[in-house]
């Protein structure tokens, strides 16, 4: 049913222009992927629009007046949303539902990702190895519009795709829930083959450019490391992602 629903989603036009589709779209409980808001805009409904965003997590992206040239005469009076072609699930009823049902958590994490073709590699790897759930921070990630369903192959629609606000936060749940953080990074010695990845996992996967954010390092319970022999230095992210995910099947025979 999840996937028929999907599908339906997909064929809606997924951009929103004007303050008041947006405010109407959010109450009719459509999930917004992105908001884009005209710096130094003002006046009562954009206050409405804010309080709204604000109670729902959502933070918008503020921008200068020249890059809305590009959207050309459309009235969108300084606002312009993205609706998810996917429905967002909450981590924490995802981990709950794996435990009762008996099964050891195998999440995905991806801090800060920003290419769509990446992100949609990536999930297309986790759904075929296994992985409960994918889960980003809305603030510096991919935006999961056409592109990453394309690139997913359809996986998309298969697997929880867990928006968080705060990475910190949920990283801090999953391990309360019993759940092992391992964080890929070049600032080990520790091989990933050699990390015990057989029990409730979560990986953790940074952006190419960047790698992880201290803090995310800071609370990793092990930091793991592919072993790198050529002078690039650095794996794609997808590739990188694949190898750890299959190693957690391997260690756990499956």
């Amino acid at each position: 049913m999840h996937h028929k629903n999907s599908n339906m989603r997909q064929k809606t036009s997924d951009t929103i222009y004007g303050i008041r589709p947006l405010i109407e779209a959010i109450n009719s409980g459509k999930e917004i992927d992105k908001v884009i808001i005209k710096k130094g805009l003002g006046g009562e409904l954009i206050h409405e629009l804010l309080t709204l965003l604000r109670n729902r997590g959502i933070a918008p992206q503020y921008v200068p007046a020249e890059k809305f040239g590009k959207y050309g005469n459309r009235n969108h009076q300084g606002v312009i949303a993205y609706i998810s072609p996917v429905d967002f699930a909450p981590i924490e009823e995802v981990v709950t539902r794996v435990w009762e049902r008996g099964e050891t958590p195998f999440i995905v994490i991806l801090d800060s990702v920003t290419d769509v073709r990446n992100f949609g590699a990536i999930v297309r790897s986790a759904e075929c190895a296994g992985a409960h759930a994918i889960v980003f921070p809305t603030k510096g990630s991919a935006r999961i519009g056409a592109d990453a369903v394309k690139t997913s192959a359809g996986a998309i629609h298969h697997i929880p795709i867990c928006r968080v606000n705060s990475l910190k936060s949920t990283l801090s749940f999953l391990q309360l829930s019993g759940v092992k953080i391992a964080a890929a990074t070049e600032k080990t010695e520790n091989l990933y083959t050699n990390a015990k990845l057989d029990g409730p996992i979560a990986v953790v996967m940074g952006s190419e450019e960047k790698g992880l954010s201290e803090s995310t390092l800071k609370m990793a319970d092990e930091l793991v490391a592919i072993p790198i022999k050529g002078k690039i230095n650095s794996l794609n992210v997808s590739v990188a992602s694949a190898l750890i995910m299959y190693e957690v099947i391997r260690q756990r025979g499956l």
